[in-house]
């Protein structure tokens, strides 16, 4: 495993490589297009491994590998949504790879590889990257607001089962726990929920 580091790290790369000659034509590009840390690795079974352990922004694999085509390894990675996906290969397999991977998310470049199409391919995967993170970040956000929306139902199900409480009266005790308390609504009703249900 080989890992070049171009500055400050902007993106960390994993591109996947059986001959020296490709990863080195392959870094040298992506180190002149941005900062970045490019990790080198020369088979699928060496990837699959390291991806157990660690996550990169990108990952480049220039196919074949020495121990598979790299169609399946690109299309896997692609599925999990973890990851963009440029999958380098023969021009004469370009079409028919296409047609299989993009489906999965998998961006197709043919080799010999042309410096305007690769780093076209390398803007539209940040892009979709960053794309991918915001929708990832607002879920994450749209889950908490409805947990949080559950937790203070729940305290109110039980102030007004305990305290015989309306629905309204339980939800502006709440309320005004949490302004008196200076917390949140979730940590008032979680309060709640503990002391009565315990």
């Amino acid at each position: 495993m080989t890992v070049w580091k171009g500055g400050d790290v902007m993106e960390n790369i994993l591109l996947i490589a059986s001959s020296e000659k490709g990863s080195d034509l392959i870094s040298g590009m992506l180190s002149s297009a941005s900062l970045c840390q490019i990790t080198v690795i020369r088979s699928g079974g060496e990837a699959r491994r390291l991806l157990l352990e660690k996550d990169f922004d990108l990952i480049i694999i220039n196919a074949p590998l020495c121990d598979e085509s790299g169609e399946s390894l690109s299309r896997t990675i692609a599925s999990k949504g973890i990851s963009q996906v440029i999958l380098l290969v023969k021009s004469e397999f370009f079409e028919a790879m296409t047609a299989i991977c993009e489906e999965d998310g998998v961006l197709t470049v043919s080799k010999p590889i042309n410096k305007a199409v690769f780093w076209s391919a390398l803007a539209l995967a940040r892009s979709t990257r960053n794309r991918i993170q915001k929708v990832q970040t607002e879920n994450t956000q749209l889950k908490q607001k409805i947990e949080d929306i559950r937790l203070v139902d729940r305290a109110k199900y039980i102030l007004i089962s305990y305290m015989n409480l309306s629905e309204s009266e339980a939800h502006r005790y709440i309320e005004k726990q949490a302004m008196d308390m200076r917390s949140t609504k979730r940590a008032i009703a979680e309060g709640i929920i503990g002391f009565y249900e315990n």
